[in-house]
């Protein structure tokens, strides 16, 4: 008797346990018309590194994990006394440099000045050479007629050699001169480049400088404080890490047949564990070009249902601006899919339609 009570109380369950399991069967394949298809998801967003351009110690953080941020608003600030000796030493190099060009400057108007009584010496040289030459062509002439004497024939040759040699001393002054005209322009031009090296080296510092104001690059939320303050870090060490809430999706997975019906664009309508009397409006963004979950062998239909394919969903920008401090990620849920673009919402997913 206790046997049969036994026997007939375990074929009660298994009835319960079988008409559950053909029920939510049936919910689960005619709970949504033809042509929507659904794939559990979460909700995630695009997450931005915060991190230091250069070596450093941080400063101060201004903002805590949770926090909402908006895009330049100041987060966190590196130490910067080290920069700021740099520069004043960038800044010294300048003033050095600006005296070097004028002193340079100075340089090449003394030389020019010195090629241009070299020049005169040559005009002066030149006029006596010629005066010399002239006075030696004449005795020349006159001393075959014993008009002059040979001795002043002898000094009239003296004094135009004498001349020519004073004219090629004055020409080589004057070369000299140009030459140093050219070495003076040199220092002017290298200088001028010190100047201009100091100033890219202020501009720089100058740079790290705001590097090391730590801004918002777009809206978003703080999901981690990586460092705090005090620490030392290195070049491109995190300091904090900002969820960004303009680029906001759900990732669901699909199988082979339904994911292949998929087109850029789709229309889905996400609804979360959290907020059930609220749907969301997306687009599908991607879809995955590589199975997951594959099987070893694929060879059988029944095998190849089994392949999933990644999606994602976006949530357009301008709903995500104009809810942004409601958004939140990590929310799980479902994103209803909708393969055949005849195919009608249920009623369900219009009536909480968020605008």
């Amino acid at each position: 008797m206790k046997t049969s009570r036994v026997l007939l109380w375990g074929a009660v369950a298994v009835a319960a346990v079988a008409g559950g399991y053909w029920a939510w069967l049936r919910y689960a394949q005619d709970g949504l018309p033809a042509g929507i298809a659904a794939g559990n998801g979460r909700i995630e967003a695009a997450e931005i590194d915060i991190s230091t351009k250069s070596p450093g110690r941080v400063r101060d953080i201004l903002v805590g994990e949770g926090d909402f941020v908006t895009a330049g608003q100041t987060m966190a600030r590196m130490d910067i006394a080290q920069l700021t000796a740099q520069r004043r030493q960038a800044e010294a190099q300048l003033k050095r440099a600006l005296i070097g060009i004028d002193t340079a400057g100075s340089l090449v108007e003394q030389r020019q000045a010195e090629q241009a009584a070299a020049e005169a010496v040559v005009a002066q040289r030149g006029a006596e050479l010629e005066a010399a030459e002239k006075r030696l062509s004449r005795s020349a002439q006159l001393v075959q007629s014993n008009s002059v004497s040979q001795q002043t024939y002898d000094d009239n040759q003296a004094s135009e050699r004498s001349a020519r040699a004073a004219l090629a001393a004055a020409e080589a002054q004057l070369a000299a001169a140009k030459a140093a005209i050219g070495a003076a322009r040199a220092t002017v031009v290298d200088a001028e480049a010190a100047a201009d090296a100091a100033r890219a080296a202020i501009e720089s510092i100058a740079a790290e400088i705001d590097d090391s104001t730590l801004l918002a690059p777009r809206d978003g939320r703080i999901q981690y404080r990586v460092a705090e303050p005090g620490e030392v870090l290195s070049a491109g060490g995190r300091v904090l890490n900002l969820v960004d809430l303009g680029d906001v999706y759900m990732t669901f997975f699909l199988p082979t047949a339904e994911a292949g019906r998929l087109a850029i664009g789709t229309e889905v309508r996400l609804v979360l564990d959290a907020a059930p009397r609220y749907v969301i409006p997306a687009k599908v963004s991607f879809v995955a070009d590589v199975a997951q979950f594959t099987p070893k062998t694929v060879e059988t239909e029944e095998e190849r249902q089994k392949l999933m394919f990644r999606v994602k969903a976006q949530i357009p920008p301008e709903l995500l601006r104009k809810h942004i401090q409601l958004v939140k990620t990590g929310l799980p849920g479902m994103a209803y899919v909708r393969l055949d673009p005849a195919a009608e919402w249920p009623r369900e997913l219009t009536d909480g339609l968020v605008q």
